[in-house]
């Protein structure tokens, strides 16, 4: 399932197309050990992005490790339905309540580097997330609240000043096509204002 999606996803940039190639040859080479972390080079991850259904803000958390505004993901743990992946990780990391895709299908890819660190009081070795997002939208009037021991704080964020507030370099380009891609989507939708 997550394979074929993977497969299907239509790059758009050079860089997802390259991340594409080695996301589907890191499966073939660690077919029982993608989707766990059991596997310390890579593994499999989902995010979410989450717009507002105006397109005009974006809710990320403050992530405890690096210390900065970030979008909602995790492992996929064993889970081959990365888009189910996304949905809960978005819902458990922000406290939001109806969060919805706004897509079903893949909105990019992308290996990301994790750096050495300690998470839970054990050292988790520098290694990759190989990273399918997707596009989510959520009611801006609804509580919010952070997960205890993976970020501080939960807020929307205003787009228009969204690589303002994240500042996180690395995540720029991801962070800007995905609202582009987003705002499309809500555009083509009628609902973006």
């Amino acid at each position: 399932m997550y394979i074929d999606e993977i497969r299907s996803f239509v790059p758009r940039t050079m860089a997802e197309a390259t991340d594409q190639r080695q996301i589907l040859d890191y499966v073939n080479l660690f077919p029982d050990t993608i989707l766990t972390r059991e596997n310390p080079i890579a593994h499999m991850t989902a995010s979410g992005f989450i717009l507002s259904r105006d397109g005009r803000w974006v809710l990320m958390a403050h992530h405890n490790i690096y210390q900065v505004w970030a979008w909602t993901g995790g492992h996929a743990d064993g889970e081959k339905d990365l888009l189910s992946v996304a949905l809960r990780e978005a819902r458990e990391e922000t406290g939001a309540g109806h969060i919805a895709p706004l897509s079903s299908a893949i909105a990019s890819v992308e290996i990301l580097p994790v750096w050495g660190h300690v998470k839970r009081g054990k050292y988790v070795c520098a290694h990759q997330h190989l990273n399918v997002s997707y596009l989510l939208t959520a009611d801006r009037d609804g509580p919010l609240a952070p997960r205890e021991g993976e970020n501080t704080k939960v807020a929307w964020l205003p787009a228009d000043k969204l690589l303002e507030l994240t500042q996180e370099w690395q995540m720029d380009e991801v962070y800007t096509k995905l609202l582009e891609r987003g705002q499309a989507l809500l555009r083509d939708q009628g609902t973006l204002r």
